[in-house]
């Protein structure tokens, strides 16, 4: 066999030493390792409802503060159980103010410790805003429940003789004497009241 000319044996080295080269590289391509995306998710985020606004009272006179007021319990009516009473607020003041809502009440001691559950809100009426003008008298209905009514182990009777009242919006209490019989138990519901509505009742 002839031998190659020198030329040509050196252009087949380098094409032989070039697909190695590419061999080589595709195998070193092959073996990288795959990049990896980590996703970290967020937890949801938690919302606290915000407390529902207080009730507003409409735009009118200044509520009638408790230094204005004189309060007495009107005239009873009784039914099967319970007993009717208008607790009327009477403007001892010279100017103009104003009730709007219910009033708080409560049976309590000589010394003015509550006695049992507070009253309960009937919602009989709707607030309103009541003006009262120098003298003038509004009223909101009690009721008072027999405390005979109940078991005497669910309520644990007890003579009191007073009712201490809160204005509506006010926080200084009024007192007026009644004597009746309560229930020492915080869970019966011996006293409701309506809201403030005009006249004496």
């Amino acid at each position: 066999m002839k031998a190659r000319p020198a030329p040509a044996r050196k252009a087949l080295a380098i094409a032989a030493l070039a697909a190695a080269t590419g061999l080589l590289a595709g195998c070193g391509s092959s073996s990288q390792p795959t990049a990896t995306v980590t996703v970290t998710a967020s937890a949801p985020s938690t919302q606290v409802a915000s407390p529902a606004p207080p009730t507003q009272t409409p735009a009118g006179p200044a509520g009638c503060a408790t230094t204005a007021l004189s309060a007495v319990l009107g005239p009873g009516n009784g039914t099967a159980g319970s007993s009717y009473y208008p607790l009327e607020f009477t403007n001892s003041s010279s100017v103009t103010c104003s009730l709007y809502g219910y009033p708080g009440v409560s049976f309590v001691t000589v010394s003015g410790a509550q006695v049992g559950m507070a009253a309960v809100e009937d919602p009989t009426y709707p607030r309103q805003l009541i003006m009262l003008t120098p003298g003038s008298t509004v009223h909101a209905e009690l009721r008072v429940t027999d405390a005979q009514n109940y078991p005497p182990s669910t309520c644990q009777p007890a003579t009191v003789s007073r009712l201490r009242i809160f204005p509506p919006g006010q926080t200084t209490p009024l007192y007026i004497s009644f004597t009746a019989m309560a229930c020492l138990s915080i869970s019966v519901p011996i006293l409701s009241v309506q809201t403030v509505q005009p006249g004496n009742g």
